[in-house]
């Protein structure tokens, strides 16, 4: 009975730790795939211009994007362009800023 009872806690121990690695190795494949999707869709939009490019990204992004994340992702796209056309989409009204300072994002 106990050497039972000792088994399924081994076993129940075993799909734990099967479990954590599955969760483990699917994260990383997951980010994977991002990684990959990401630089798919930069070679899709390398024949854009520079602010259509960031129109795209901030089409494709769900939820707010700030001025950082959009430079990180086009490091050949400069400061000012990318302020010059986050402007001129606000002023358009095809985004919408949100908060100010570092933490500006927009919609």
């Amino acid at each position: 009975m106990k050497h039972c009872r000792q088994v399924r806690q081994d076993g129940m121990k075993m799909r734990t730790a099967m479990s954590l690695f599955a969760k483990y190795y699917l994260g990383i494949m997951l980010k994977a795939y991002n990684e990959f999707e990401s630089r798919v869709e930069h070679l899709k939009n390398r024949t854009l211009s520079k602010p259509e490019r960031i129109k795209a990204m901030i089409d494709q992004k769900v939820g707010k994007i700030t001025k950082k994340e959009i430079m990180e992702a086009h490091p050949d796209i400069s400061k000012t362009t990318v302020e010059r056309t986050l402007a001129d989409l606000v002023k358009s009204e095809y985004i919408a800023k949100v908060g100010s300072g570092p933490a500006t994002g927009y919609k």
